[in-house]
């Protein structure tokens, strides 16, 4: 059962981490205006985040390296987090804009540990 589950997560988040890095190329503008000020280039630092995002789901989807797929989804989602408080704080003025930001600070939680059980699914190395 635990190995169906573990499937099911990393073949979730293979898509989601796919779909998101496709779209920081596509639509990297959405991306640049949640980059905090003070960590540098917003253009540079949306394409290197949707190329590791891209870069985990190939991870993610390969049986081989699934479990650091995991674990570097893992790190990845704990390591955009400051995008999502920053988001907060540059909407806080706004109710709607606030409430949405607010709503997606707790979808991390969900992500991060998707991506920690793949990381130490310990029936992986037996497929």
């Amino acid at each position: 059962m635990k190995r169906q589950v573990t499937q099911r997560q990393s073949m979730t988040m293979t898509g989601i981490l796919g779909l998101a890095g496709i779209a920081h190329f596509l639509r990297p503008e959405a991306f640049d205006s949640i980059v905090p000020p003070r960590l540098g280039d917003p253009r540079f630092l949306t394409y290197a985040s949707g190329a590791a995002e891209l870069g985990c789901a190939t991870l993610l989807a390969l049986p081989p390296t699934r479990r650091l797929g995991g674990l570097a989804a893992a790190a990845l989602m704990v390591a955009v987090y400051p995008a999502n408080i920053y988001t907060v704080k540059k909407h806080w003025h706004s109710p709607r804009g606030r409430a949405i930001a607010l709503a997606r600070l707790p979808l991390q939680i969900p992500l991060v540990w998707a991506s920690w059980n793949i990381a130490i699914d310990r029936n992986e190395g037996s497929r």
